[in-house]
């Protein structure tokens, strides 16, 4: 493919997380799985440590388009400063942004597509949105919250909720979530954000 065939301007997609090996496969990290599965899934290159933006990045093309795949690699509450970093050297419009995090209000087999939303006590996103000053991305909220038990009252309890790994019960549930996950991204890329959010947020 030429590269006259891109569009002028690139699409970032940033999954939240936190980096190492104690972190990985927890409900904090679901950005981090929903972006690896995209990056498999669609042939993108293997994800590489930029040590100018404090990320992994892969970049690849979707429907003439080129995309960024993003994990900063800070730990969550700080993942604006590698956001910030991205799009300050890019410049893309704030629209061109899409985040993609765990929202523990949300039960796992659900997700919801939102835009100019603020934090709703999400560090990682709260981060995001202090270093770019602006909350007009687009943001894919992640159901973590077991299906079965109900709300989580204990909001001293949350940390240590999202820190822990799914089990093997969630483990189906989990892999279609991020599969659908990935098909509303998709979708969201072709059509645009009104129609994934008429087809998604249901």
């Amino acid at each position: 493919m030429q590269i006259a065939s891109y569009r002028a301007t690139m699409i970032f997609i940033a999954g939240l997380g936190n980096p190492g090996e104690k972190f990985k496969n927890t409900r904090h990290n679901v950005g981090f799985l929903v972006v690896d599965e995209f990056q498999k899934g669609n042939d993108f290159p293997d994800f590489f440590m930029s040590k100018k933006f404090g990320a992994e990045t892969s970049e690849g093309i979707l429907n003439d388009e080129k995309i960024v795949l993003v994990k900063p690699q800070t730990f969550m509450n700080e993942s604006g400063k590698a956001v910030k970093k991205i799009t300050v050297h890019y410049k893309p419009p704030i629209t061109n942004l899409i985040v993609i995090h765990d929202d523990i209000d949300l039960p796992l087999d659900k997700i919801r597509i939102v835009k100019g939303r603020g934090a709703a006590g999400h560090k990682g996103v709260e981060s995001i949105i202090k270093e770019l000053g602006n909350k007009d991305f687009v943001r894919f909220r992640i159901g973590v919250k077991p299906i079965e038990g109900g709300q989580i009252i204990n909001k001293t309890k949350t940390r240590d909720f999202v820190l822990k790994k799914f089990n093997k019960k969630e483990g189906n549930t989990l892999n279609k979530v991020i599969g659908k996950t990935i098909k509303a991204i998709e979708l969201f890329l072709k059509e645009g954000a009104e129609r994934a959010m008429s087809e998604y947020n249901r």
